[in-house]
């Protein structure tokens, strides 16, 4: 029997949670069921289940995933940054699935109790992440010293969660542009 080697057992996992990524963005969590998330992937449930202990791993595999590339923009880019680029792509389907992966976790937060324990440690990184961009550029000089840091941080969550909101609401896209200036600007040193 053939062994199969950790790049292609690497590849085939982010295969399946990119079709696990769009099937729970167009049903929701409950709605993917597993028959659905086979026909998404092409895979048998046991291929499926071969990487993913269940479903519930496997989502929160795909939310993780999204948590870590987010967190890394942010400390790179900052969060505004993640904005730009939610609306440079909000006409591809990967960019939907990533938005219907927010609103699911944003609903499992407020009905989960143990999702919400489990997903705890990916908020205070993306928070973190966010604080820390925030103090080196006011550090910097680059960042208005008249408002204390967390502030600005809650306004800018704020901006990015009705962004996310917006675009999940299928609403248009192409205008955001200057207001994202807007809150970029906001937050600069004035």
């Amino acid at each position: 029997m053939p062994r199969v080697s950790q790049d292609q057992l690497d590849a085939r996992r982010q295969e399946i949670l990119g079709a696990a990524r769009a099937c729970f963005a167009r049903f929701g969590y409950e709605g993917a069921t597993v028959r659905r998330l086979e026909e998404a992937t092409g895979l048998s449930r046991g291929a499926i289940f071969h990487h993913f202990r269940d479903k519930d791993s496997l989502f929160l595999a795909v939310a993780e995933d999204d948590a870590a590339e987010m967190v890394a923009t942010v400390a790179r880019d900052g969060l505004v940054q993640v904005m730009r680029d939610l609306l440079a792509h909000a006409a591809d389907p990967g960019a939907a699935g990533w938005l219907g992966t927010q609103l699911e976790v944003s609903r499992r937060l407020r009905t989960d109790p143990a999702f919400a324990e489990r997903w705890s440690a990916r908020v205070t990184a993306i928070e973190a992440a966010t604080a820390e961009r925030l103090q080196r550029k006011r550090e910097a000089g680059l960042l208005r010293d008249d408002v204390p840091v967390e502030d600005l941080m809650r306004f800018l969550e704020l901006a990015y969660d009705g962004l996310v909101l917006h675009l999940a609401m299928g609403r248009p896209a192409g205008d955001l542009g200057p207001v994202l200036d807007l809150v970029e600007e906001t937050v600069r040193r004035r």
